[in-house]
């Protein structure tokens, strides 16, 4: 079976360190990191990535504008994305949902929860 490419774009060190530990335990998977919403586009438009994970609060760019202009582009538009951030109103959520986000986990993320979305994203009983 191909491994399968997961791109992680998030500032704090930290979190991408978490987020890589949960989905390490996942088999057959690939992980990548981008600390911010350029450098998340940039990635994501040379590589192919099976699924996104995608801080909302970050520098240079954001990621609901990243999210928008994956879901803008063709060759990017059906990447299942699950956003993290701290922001849990329910406008953010809501937003976040609207402009193409399939999942929203918010911090402080438990491993266990991210295992179960990224599976059901990726479609790994």
């Amino acid at each position: 079976m191909d491994r399968r490419q997961i791109l992680i774009v998030e500032d704090s060190p930290t979190m991408r360190q978490l987020l890589v530990f949960a989905l390490r335990r996942l088999k057959d998977v690939e992980i990548s990191e981008a600390q911010d919403g350029m450098d998340g586009l940039r990635k994501i438009s040379s590589d192919h990535y099976d699924l996104a994970l995608i801080d909302i609060n970050m520098p240079v760019m954001d990621g609901l504008k990243l999210i928008s202009l994956i879901r803008s582009d063709d060759n990017l538009k059906s990447i299942p994305i699950c956003v993290i951030t701290t922001e849990g109103a329910k406008e953010d959520r809501e937003r976040a949902m609207s402009l193409g986000a399939n999942e929203y986990l918010t911090k402080p993320i438990q491993a266990n929860r991210v295992l179960s979305v990224a599976k059901s994203l990726l479609k790994i009983d």
